[in-house]
């Protein structure tokens, strides 16, 4: 656990950071290098709380370790290529926050937020009140387990939990597990507990899947090569909806391999469309499975051609040749029922995901779905910016690549914010 030294809310700051995680840190560390008096509120008792306590024991990177580019703190293991293990990225954090040493109050919860006037913000905490001309909300956007709404309750004697409880197979009782949803955590941990030797049943999703290593080299490095890592949201095809995206499944696990669920079944894994419901005893499902199948592998070979035409307009060599992937194994029938106790089904895990929590924040800048209106995380109103979410900025933000650079340019907007404000407060004082 990193140690920061303890102190007291003051009467007012520059800048307050709402959330200690690698995104305000990174923000932090900028507005230390401009001298702007800020401190980082974070409501649990360690910083980067997320990757010490909502991880399974067996998480590692999907992205390769030369990505981890916090701030004046890159990645300088023995294993660029390699994807580091949850302690190995607590690690890493912690040498980052012993050498930022931030302005930060920790098991400080922030209760309610309002502009009462320009530059003027009146954060209210569980240790007090403080004011700002700043506000950065470096929270994340996964607040809230999202949990479904089922016809029937589910028997006391099956173990209910969400993906961000989940530490590893021992926790989980004899008896088989329910995985529901098959986006990135969902499709590790039933990985996780496939390997184990669990008997699971996994309720697939629209998730996308893609290659681990094609052409003699990891799909990221091909895709960082080609630019993708710097599409920005407005010049992706999806605009503004592929900050809804869910992203692709694989995994950097025993130094990295694909997620064929396909595989898993031949192994034993019983796999079903989307959850739809339980109710008087069933488990219903979509009967949508094969076209969920489907479609991770469509994309999963759209990528790699990609690569492909990548490779072939630069004149590229490889000793690896083109493939395209043929599916091992195809559903015999699409199965919507099941019977839990008949199944010895006694635990399900939802992966499902979550939804942000912003209502602490009582600012006129947010959509009517909750979600702040933003441009590279600046808000409508220019005195409030985001970061740390998915597509903030490119496909890179909300991600160890590209937060460093998602970082300097809110600082940068900040200490502008600050300074002309400053200059016009000056301009109108009595000489």
């Amino acid at each position: 656990m990193n140690t920061i030294d303890k102190a007291k809310l003051a009467t007012h700051y520059d800048v307050v950071i709402v959330g200690g995680g690698q995104a305000g840190l990174c923000v932090s560390h900028y507005l230390k290098q401009a001298n702007i008096h800020h401190v980082v509120l974070e409501k649990e008792a360690e910083l980067t709380h997320a990757w010490r306590s909502k991880r399974w024991d067996n998480f590692t990177l999907v992205t390769p370790n030369w990505q981890c580019l916090l701030p004046d703190y890159p990645y300088a293991g023995a294993e660029p290529d390699g994807f580091m293990k949850k302690n190995e990225i607590v690690e890493y954090l912690d040498g980052f926050i012993e050498k930022l040493n931030p302005p930060a109050i920790l098991g400080i919860n922030v209760t309610h937020v309002a502009k009462v006037g320009k530059q003027q913000f009146v954060i209210e905490t569980d240790q007090g009140t403080t004011l700002a001309k700043h506000l950065v909300v470096a929270a994340g956007g996964y607040h809230t387990p999202i949990y479904p709404k089922l016809s029937s309750s589910l028997p006391e004697n099956v173990m209910v939990i969400h993906s961000e409880q989940y530490f590893n197979p021992e926790q989980i009782p004899e008896g088989n597990v329910l995985v529901v949803g098959s986006g990135q955590s969902g499709a590790q941990i039933a990985e996780d507990l496939h390997l184990a030797g669990k008997k699971v049943y996994l309720s697939t999703g629209d998730a996308p899947r893609c290659a681990r290593f094609y052409r003699g080299k990891d799909v990221v490095k091909w895709l960082f090569e080609m630019g993708y890592y710097e599409t920005t949201v407005k010049d992706h095809r999806y605009n503004e909806e592929v900050r809804n995206s869910t992203n692709h499944y694989v995994t950097g696990r025993d130094g990295g391999r694909d997620i064929d669920l396909r595989k898993f079944a031949l192994e034993g894994m019983r796999l079903f469309g989307r959850f739809k419901d339980y109710k008087d005893g069933k488990l219903i499902f979509s009967p949508d499975l094969a076209k969920n199948l489907d479609r991770a592998d469509e994309t999963y070979n759209r990528i790699n051609a990609s690569i492909d035409n990548y490779l072939l307009q630069n004149n590229i060599q490889t000793d690896a040749s083109a493939s395209v992937y043929e599916a091992v194994w195809q559903p015999e029938s699409e199965v919507t029922e099941i019977d839990l106790v008949a199944e010895n089904i006694r635990s399900i895990i939802w992966c499902i995901g979550f939804r942000p929590d912003y209502s602490c924040f009582d600012l006129d800048i947010f959509d009517k779905k909750g979600y702040p209106q933003h441009n590279r995380g600046v808000t409508i109103d220019p005195d409030v910016t985001f970061i740390g979410l998915p597509w903030l900025h490119t496909w890179g933000s909300g991600r160890f690549l590209d937060v460093a650079k998602d970082a300097e340019f809110i600082a940068t907007h900040i200490t502008q914010q600050i300074k002309y404000f400053n200059k016009a407060m000056n301009s109108i004082s009595p000489t």
